[in-house]
């Protein structure tokens, strides 16, 4: 019996929180090419941005719509994020948005502290202004800051109201990043047994769980997640796109539509608009992750793929690399010469095991095809005329 999986749609919000990172600052040329790179790998709704910081940024966000719509056909829909105010809505009005998040804080110490008002006119608040976005034709979710530390009952009761008001959407966000995936579920399904809402998870990454986080508000009942290329935002960041994307497909837990070879080609050119590297090993795009130098592992590779791969690297329009260092065996180091056209014997293999362990001890890398026929020679494994035309013919 076949089992359909559900689909799970990605607001990504790489333009608004992930610009949020300190020190990130797109300009609308980047703005508006990593939104039609979103588009185009069918990421199906896109946060652009916030209007009540000025014309400038509603100019900008203008440009996005705009883009977005020239491109056809259109598929992705956009958002702005405002606070539950009646400025922010009239900010937002004329930009070609298809949605606003309204957002209010929902936990007691914000509403206290930070808006210094009482829960009672939160509810009141929701009530009349998601009431007063929907007059402008917008769609409207209501965005609930720091979810993860607010009482059970006001979330219900934000939910109910903004139910009852008209929003499509609640957002559930875990502001500070201070959920593990057992307390992510049992909140999200509690949620969800209370609204016919859609809820969305918005998952930041303080305790390097925001995609686990992701994943378990999607198997509670969540309908929408929040995202960001590289995991881009605040602190730590936020659930990173590819990640989620992939976590999804390889682990059967729904579908987002989403074109996954895209997701390298995306991922680089939002690391070079916001100025930030990543990790060799950063999961999915990272330089190294599909990388290998251990002689058991490497060994296994060779015998059958599947001995060390959870999934292909061709999911992702990437492939294994195998490289040399200090921990490869005799069949990773005869492998990878004979690929570089040079025959080893078992001797030969062993004598470069050596030398190789030094080697990377010394420079802390994985020797590239030069350093490699270099370390041959060294062990008299080449002559030096041989070297020498192997070098002239690269």
């Amino acid at each position: 019996m076949s089992h359909t999986l559900p689909y799970v749609r990605v607001n990504d919000t790489t333009l608004r929180d992930g610009e949020q990172t300190p020190g990130v600052a797109f300009t609308t040329d980047e703005k508006v090419q990593l939104a039609l790179l979103l588009q185009a790998a069918g990421v199906p709704e896109l946060e652009i941005g916030i209007p009540a910081m000025g014309a400038a940024e509603q100019q900008t966000m203008l440009a996005i719509t705009s883009a977005l719509q020239a491109a056809k056909p259109k598929t992705t829909q956009t958002m702005a994020w405002c606070r539950m105010t009646e400025f922010d809505i009239s900010q937002a009005v004329n930009l070609g948005l298809d949605w606003v998040d309204l957002s209010t804080p929902v936990s007691r110490q914000q509403i206290r502290s930070k808006l210094n008002s009482t829960p009672e006119q939160v509810l009141a608040r929701t009530d009349r202004l998601v009431k007063h976005a929907l007059d402008f034709g917008f769609r409207v979710c209501v965005g609930m800051e720091d979810a993860s530390r607010a009482d059970m009952d006001l979330l219900c009761a934000v939910a109910e109201v903004a139910e009852r008001a008209g929003a499509s959407r609640i957002r559930f966000a875990d502001t500070l990043g201070i959920l593990e995936p057992f307390r992510t579920q049992q909140m999200i399904s509690q949620l969800r047994a209370h609204t016919g809402l859609e809820i969305e998870m918005h998952a930041h990454n303080d305790l390097g769980l925001a995609t686990a986080n992701t994943l378990a508000a999607i198997d509670a009942g969540a309908t929408s997640i929040n995202t960001t290329t590289n995991g881009l935002g605040e602190r730590a960041g936020n659930a990173p796109l590819e990640e989620v994307a992939v976590a999804l497909n390889v682990l059967s837990k729904g579908t987002t539509g989403i074109d996954l070879l895209q997701l390298p080609h995306l991922c680089q050119y939002a690391l070079q608009a916001s100025g930030r590297q990543v990790s060799l090993q950063k999961a999915i795009v990272g330089a190294g992750v599909f990388t290998h130098e251990s002689g058991i592992h490497i060994d296994g590779l060779l015998k059958d793929i599947n001995n060390y791969q959870g999934f292909s690297p061709a999911l992702v329009g990437r492939e294994h690399t195998l490289v040399l260092g200090k921990h490869s065996g005799v069949n990773a180091i005869s492998t990878v010469y004979r690929r570089l056209g040079i025959e080893l014997d078992s001797q030969q293999c062993q004598q470069l095991r050596t030398t190789l362990r030094q080697w990377s001890e010394t420079h802390k890398c994985s020797p590239d095809d030069v350093a490699l026929r270099a370390l041959a020679q060294s062990v008299a494994i080449l002559g030096v005329s041989s070297v020498g035309e192997e070098y002239g013919s690269n």
